[in-house]
């Protein structure tokens, strides 16, 4: 197992290129040269994939966004709750 910061040393050099490349190597199993990836290199890359979406983009273009229909507290309609906050402009 590598030292942590070394792993994040190499994330900051992963570009928006090679992240691309990264991410496809995972959707399809396969390196560009089109070698398999093994499981453990499945599981790393997904991890520096992560790793590098946190620094670089924001929430909702990240692996696994849900996005906030997912979330049920939040059972009101968008319109009640525009309604709800215009009210107090009066």
């Amino acid at each position: 197992m590598s030292h942590p910061s070394s792993f994040l040393q190499a994330i900051e050099n992963i570009t928006s290129e090679i992240y691309q490349n990264l991410k496809l190597a995972v959707e399809i199993g396969k390196w560009p040269d089109g070698r398999k990836l093994t499981q453990e290199q499945k599981e790393l890359t997904l991890q520096a994939l992560i790793a590098w979406e946190i620094q670089n983009l924001p929430e909702e273009e990240r692996i696994g966004y849900m996005g906030p229909q997912e979330c049920s507290s939040k059972s009101e309609p968008v319109a009640n709750l525009l309604f709800k906050s215009s009210d107090t402009l009066h």
